[in-house]
């Protein structure tokens, strides 16, 4: 029923989905491709670290660093605005949280990636606590970890959501409230 459900709500947000309002202005934002703050910000840029470029000679160390600097700036920039980025009257890219799916690169699926790593974190130190807690010096085991032990732990952790699926669906993943410590308090 609530798998049904859910495939209701995913269709018809999908077929509400108007293309010409992900086209729309967003607070007087514009593509950085077409800003000329923007350009203006580039062309700043890379005229301050050719400004810093004079002061050494060509081939030296920071002589180098310096122009990598100014090709990784340029870079970024050709990035931004090919990406299809916003930018502001101040010439920065603003990133759009308003769960568009036309701006789902540059918030949703940051957002998600982020949340499937910290995921992939918690659920390898869980596994882990849970493997030690048998074992005969289960605090120190904290402290001083057992590597090749948290390595196979880690080495699975990428399916974590499939494990917390299974283990949520055979009970094993949840306790019953009176096993749960409350504070006193």
């Amino acid at each position: 029923m609530k798998r049904s459900l859910l495939i209701i709500f995913l269709v018809i947000s999908l077929v509400m989905f108007d293309s010409q309002q992900a086209k729309a202005d967003v607070a007087g934002l514009v593509p950085c491709k077409d800003s000329k703050e923007f350009s203006r910000r580039l062309d700043l840029s890379v005229k301050k670290l050719e400004q810093r470029l004079k002061k050494y000679e060509p081939g030296t160390p920071p002589y180098l660093a310096i122009q990598k600097s100014i090709e990784t700036t340029k870079i970024r920039f050709d990035r931004y605005a090919k990406g299809g980025l916003l930018c502001g009257k101040d010439g920065l890219p603003h990133l759009i949280t308003d769960g568009r799916l036309s701006h789902a690169t540059e918030f949703i699926i940051p957002g998600l990636l982020f949340l499937y790593i910290n995921g992939w974190i918690g659920w390898v130190g869980r596994a882990y606590l849970i493997a030690i807690r048998s074992s005969d010096k289960p605090a120190e085991k904290e402290i001083i970890l057992d590597i090749p032990l948290a390595l196979g732990f880690m080495s699975s952790g990428f399916l974590w959501p499939l494990s917390a699926w299974k283990e949520f669906t055979s009970g094993e993943l949840l306790v019953d409230a009176n096993e749960v410590t409350v504070s006193p308090r």
